[in-house]
């Protein structure tokens, strides 16, 4: 596949379907696009949509949440999940205040030196915030790749050396940002991992996967934990009672049924610095 045969449909698609998301806006700040991404982190676009836009409404700068005591932070993250994540920003903020004069940098390296910004995220800041042609692969991305390219059903457990390669050699030279932002939209929206919509795909005749007839996965799918009773849902249950409670508790106000279960995730929770532990009761981090 040549990136000229596959580039122009997968973004003139874009333009024409996109979702009108404001992270995606000109107008939206390098920040923005930073906290969107680190939000959208294993989380659904619509579980983030109102929580940004408050989040943003509130912290619209670095500067704003780096002053901003922790218990609140992770107050406003609610239930979005994965609270570390906010604890990641509030550290961000204030690093990016000290090191970098209070603006996001625009540099995939420098961007992998803040709390929780690995090489994906590193690369869609750079990418959607700064236009630079960074190789964003997410796992949309990925899949779109491995089915349209390779002809395999979904792409291995782990990125490979191969699978950048490819990415890098169907970047364009000019709206690499938007060629990114366009094949994750059409991971998203299209060739989902169940149930593919091939007939709504810009590039169906190209589709190696499907010329071949669809073959199955030739490594299996990775598939998630259940959540109902893991470990993530205690420490849900745990971050839960202690946004609502203005005093410290006791581990007997937690609504987790397996005593070891519960142990186990308050350690986490505590080493995490997402909760404060003194003469055995709890409390988030920066409340008294």
């Amino acid at each position: 596949m040549e990136p000229t045969t596959v580039v122009t449909p997968v973004t003139s698609w874009y333009r024409a379907t996109a979702r009108d998301l404001p992270w995606r806006s000109p107008d939206c700040s390098a920040w923005g696009v930073l906290v969107s991404e680190v939000m959208l982190q294993q989380t659904q676009v619509d579980r983030v949509l109102p929580l940004w836009r408050a989040w943003m409404d509130r912290w619209p700068t670095p500067q704003s949440l780096a002053t901003a005591p922790l218990d609140d932070v992770l107050r406003a993250w609610d239930r979005l999940g994965y609270p570390r994540r906010a604890r990641w920003l509030w550290q961000a903020a204030q690093i990016i205040g000290t090191r970098f004069d209070g603006a996001v940098p625009d540099d995939e390296i420098l961007l992998r030196e803040l709390p929780g910004i690995g090489p994906y995220t590193a690369a869609a800041v750079a990418a959607f915030a700064f236009g630079k042609p960074s190789v964003v692969l997410d796992t949309n991305v990925r899949r779109v790749l491995a089915r349209a390219v390779l002809g395999e059903a979904h792409p291995p457990a782990h990125i490979t050396a191969a699978e950048r390669t490819l990415a890098e050699s169907l970047l364009p030279t000019q709206n690499a940002a938007l060629w990114s932002v366009a094949v994750m939209e059409l991971g998203a929206l299209v060739c989902r991992a169940r149930d593919p919509r091939c007939a709504e795909c810009p590039i169906a005749d190209q589709c190696a996967w499907r010329a071949a007839g669809y073959p199955q996965a030739a490594h299996p799918r990775r598939t998630s934990r259940p959540f109902a009773g893991s470990d993530r849902q205690a420490r849900g249950a745990i971050m839960a009672v202690l946004r609502e409670s203005d005093t410290a508790v006791t581990a007997d106000a937690f609504p987790i049924n397996d005593p070891t279960q519960q142990a186990r995730a308050l350690q986490t929770l505590i080493d995490d610095g997402l909760v404060h532990h003194d003469d055995g009761t709890y409390i988030l981090p920066g409340r008294s």
